[in-house]
Formats: C-alpha cells, structure tokens, sequence
C-alpha cells in the first residue's frame, strides 16, 4: 500500500434554473455556464434541471473532448432534467424515480411531471471506484405551511436507500444536487445519518463563497426575493456529500460557491449558486469500513422524527382518497338519477310532453367529467397512501433495528 498516489477530484455542481424554452436568457445561459466548464476543467460535472435535451446535446458539443464522456438521465414527461459530464470514463449508469413526487393537479408547481429521480453513475479513477450520484428533489415553495414535506421525506429516504443499497461495491461515494432542504431539516439529518455521507461545506478546510455556503442568495437577479426574506443572508440548499466506503479517506480541501453574476457578465448562471469543491482521496494502510448508516449518534430520533411526518403525510392522504372517492360516488349517484328521470321522461311523450335534452345533455356531462375527475384523484390518492404507507413500514423496522443494536 506504501506509496499509492494521492488523487483531487475538481467536481462542480449546478442547478440550472430550468434551462428549457421559457427560462430568462436560455441560450446566453447555456453558452456561459459551458465555456465556464471548459476553462475550468472540473473532473466531474453535475448539473439538474437540464429539461430540455437539445441544451443538453448543445452543452455536450461545447465541451467536447474537455469531457468526452457524459450521460443525460430521462425520466417523467419532461425529463429528470440530471445530467453528468466526465473526464474519465462511465462504466455504468443506473436511475432511480421516486414513488412520490407532488400532485398532477399542482400545474403551477410541476414537479410531477419533472418525474424527479436520482442517477447513478460509476466511473472509475486510478483504480478507485467512484458511485456518483446527482438528484434533485421537491421543492419546498412554502416554508411556513410545507404540504411537500412528506413527499420529500420519502424522496430523502428512497435515496438515502438506495445509495445505501448500491454503494457497497464501491470505494467512494459522491453525491451532488439540489436536495430542496437546509442543512437542519429532518430531510437532511435522515439521508445523512442512513448513510454515513459527510457535507463538503463543513468539513472544507478552506471555503470562499456566499456567507454560510447559501446557494439561493437575495443578489442574485434571477431569485424571487420575496421567498428570502425570513432569510436575509440566503438558503442553503445544493450539496456535495461524500464518504469513503473501503480503504480509502476523503477529505475536502477546498469549497467555493459562485456569488451572483458570472465574472464579466451581468447576469449569473443560473438563479442557484454554483457549488465546486475540490477533494482530496488517498488510500490508507487499514480499511476505513462501510460505516453504513451509523453516522449520527440519534439517528434513531430523526428516523422517529421523520417517521411522524411521513404519518401526518399518510393521514392527509387518506382523507384525501375518502373526499374524492365520495365525490365520484356521489357523481355516479347523479348519474343514476339522470337515468331515471330520462325514463320517466320519455314516458311522458306518450302524454305529449316534452323531452328537455339540452339539460339533460349538460348535466350528463358535467356528472361524467366529476366521475372522471373524481376517479383518477382517488387513484392517484389511493397510489400515494400506499407509498407512504411502504415508506413508514420501512421506517418502523429501521428503527426498531437500530434500537435493538444501537
């Protein structure tokens, strides 16, 4: 083992604030945060919410041979907007959609449809094997009344899980995205705890950046400042975490956001800061161990903590399924009752009376558009009850074992 090299690994990662048709200065942004990449030459590239995939082909042809090895993950109606670029090879990708990801009917949100996912991608540098991963989970949009939070917390689950489940052949695992949380949110201390991984921000021996590593900042043009001001210095929410998983050690030598407008232009990359850091891996003499999952000394509290959430997600949920299950009930009634009030009309024409068939018409359809509407909710509400009644399941085990073998 005595003299293995050492090796640093250059990762940037981005949000990309929606680069799609309707984003403010699409194509400016696209070209600027691409001869970015390539006069940095980072190792590893993560960037989310790259919906369209024709940014994506145009990103990958400005960079070249800077990064001749990338992926785009596609999932939902839009796309999961998660994208990787390499300077070295890909061995392997694998996606993974989350079972929860807001409501269809949610239009001016939309998330449902991003079909929000984590990617995997192994690559492999100097001998060491490296588990990337790249996410992007459910926005927040109101903090004080946060109706998302269960569907988040399971999306922080499922990911904690899977990279629990898919990491152990590997010799370091990297995790880069916009996880939609701060750094105290129950969110955030679950994926942490499940999975041993650590935050680059407090552990970099040196940070230049935004105050406190936000990532969403007022100066920024392209922020709603309206949803900052309960925090005057910025949020906190795209992460590199990281952990060595074998023999291996990994420390962050250096972490830097980007603040506002890119250097000699007057607009930024995106409405998020950018997030580089700058990791150093050496091999050591003795295995570092898994160290799955026991990273916290209360991970048995935040699994509780999260699980009553998830609960309070459940019960909302069902009594959703009830109203809508009731409201088609209720529409299938007043179709019933137009059948009947159809037949004594006709009978009525023996008696000269007349048939009404413009009302009827009307009122036939606005029942079977209720029925339509009705039904499809109460199976989307019968899916989302079932989802978090897995996840709370899953939940009550890992818990229960972690009290067993504390």
């Amino acid at each position: 083992m005595e003299g293995d090299p050492t090796l640093r690994l250059r990762v940037f990662d981005l949000n990309c604030w929606a680069i799609r048709y309707l984003s403010k200065r699409r194509q400016e942004r696209v070209g600027l945060i691409g001869d970015t990449l390539r006069q940095e030459g980072f190792d590893l590239v993560l960037l989310q919410e790259v919906w369209s995939e024709q940014d994506y082909s145009d990103l990958k042809a400005k960079l070249g041979g800077c990064y001749p090895f990338s992926h785009y993950f596609r999932s939902g109606v839009i796309g999961s907007g998660l994208c990787v670029f390499s300077r070295f090879p890909i061995l392997d990708t694998l996606l993974y959609q989350y079972s929860l990801n807001g409501y269809p009917y949610m239009l001016q949100h939309g998330d449902w449809f991003c079909g929000k996912s984590v990617g995997l991608v192994v690559i492999k540098i100097s001998g060491i094997v490296f588990n990337v991963y790249v996410t992007h989970l459910h926005a927040e949009y109101c903090r004080e009344k946060d109706a998302y939070l269960p569907h988040r917390l399971v999306q922080a689950w499922e990911l904690a899980q899977f990279i629990r489940h898919t990491s152990k052949a590997a010799d370091v695992v990297l995790l880069g995205g916009d996880l939609n949380m701060h750094p105290e949110d129950v969110g955030i201390r679950l994926l942490r705890g499940w999975t041993g991984l650590r935050d680059a921000f407090a552990e970099a021996t040196h940070f230049e950046g935004c105050e406190a590593g936000c990532t969403l900042i007022p100066n920024n043009c392209f922020t709603v400042k309206t949803e900052l001001l309960p925090f005057p210095l910025g949020i906190r929410i795209d992460y590199i975490l990281y952990k060595a998983v074998s023999s291996f050690t990994v420390k962050c030598e250096e972490l830097k956001t980007t603040m506002g407008t890119a250097p000699g232009m007057d607009i930024p990359f995106s409405d998020h800061e950018a997030v580089m850091a700058t990791l150093h891996i050496q091999r050591q003499r003795q295995a570092a161990g898994a160290n799955l999952g026991t990273a916290e000394p209360t991970l048995a509290d935040v699994v509780t903590e999260a699980r009553t959430e998830v609960g309070v997600g459940l019960r909302a949920a069902q009594r959703q399924r009830y109203s809508t299950g009731r409201m088609a009930v209720l529409a299938l009634l007043l179709l019933l009752l137009q059948a009947v009030a159809a037949l004594g009309a006709l009978a009525g024409l023996a008696a000269g009376q007349p048939f009404p068939k413009l009302s009827f018409s009307l009122l036939a359809f606005l029942a079977i558009g209720i029925l339509l509407l009705a039904t499809g909710l109460h199976l989307f509400h019968t899916m989302e009850v079932k989802m978090l009644q897995g996840t709370e399941e899953q939940m009550r085990m890992a818990l229960r074992a972690l009290q067993e073998h504390p």
